[in-house]
């Protein structure tokens, strides 16, 4: 499973790539636009293929799932801890992040999948995972009953050798967005995720 997941802030032509991007197969897009206000994220959902909608998933404006039909939501370490996902566990899918496998192999079964970061230094947040990865680690996973989703650094240098360390999908940002050819970048990862 290939997941995207958005840049921040809205760039030229996103809704455009991402729309070629669910045609050539991409998985799920995770929406992650924290600055961005319910205005602009109406625009922003109204712009991409109604044809994809179950395939997104809401970072903020939950409340926008209602509206168009999105049933998947991800809630950030902090919110987590303090249970703001508990009314969104009925019909939904929610997902998470975490930071070590301790926390992932803690993480209860109503969770669908997680992002464990860093697996490589970060290409969109310059200087963070350089002296810390999570790969050493996955020898210690116990959890079978959550997904587990690499996420931090993967591009199609090392996209294969991270599915070969048996995780269940990978998350793409860096590696596509900071691109001159973001299409070409993800095509390039699906089709060496497909052989």
């Amino acid at each position: 499973m290939i997941l995207v997941i958005t840049p921040e802030i809205i760039v030229p032509n996103e809704s455009e790539i991402i729309n070629q991007m669910f045609h050539d197969g991409l998985d799920l897009l995770h929406i992650r636009k924290p600055w961005v206000s319910l205005e602009e994220m109406v625009i922003f959902i109204n712009s991409i293929d109604e044809e994809f909608y179950r395939q997104l998933i809401l970072h903020n404006h939950y409340e926008l799932g209602k509206d168009y039909g999105i049933s998947r939501f991800h809630f950030r370490e902090e919110d987590r801890k303090e249970r703001k996902y508990e009314s969104f566990m009925n019909g939904n899918t929610i997902s998470t992040s975490v930071h070590d496998i301790t926390t992932f192999n803690a993480l209860e079964k109503e969770w669908k999948y997680a992002f464990i970061s860093p697996f490589f230094p970060s290409i969109s947040k310059k200087g963070y995972g350089i002296d810390s990865t999570v790969i050493e680690s996955l020898k210690q996973r116990n959890n079978l009953d959550v997904n587990l989703i690499a996420l931090g650094g993967i591009d199609s240098n090392h996209i294969q050798e991270v599915f070969d360390l048996g995780v269940d999908g990978v998350a793409l940002l860096g590696a596509v967005w900071e691109s001159d050819e973001p299409l070409s970048v993800f095509r390039k990862c699906r089709r060496i995720y497909k052989r």
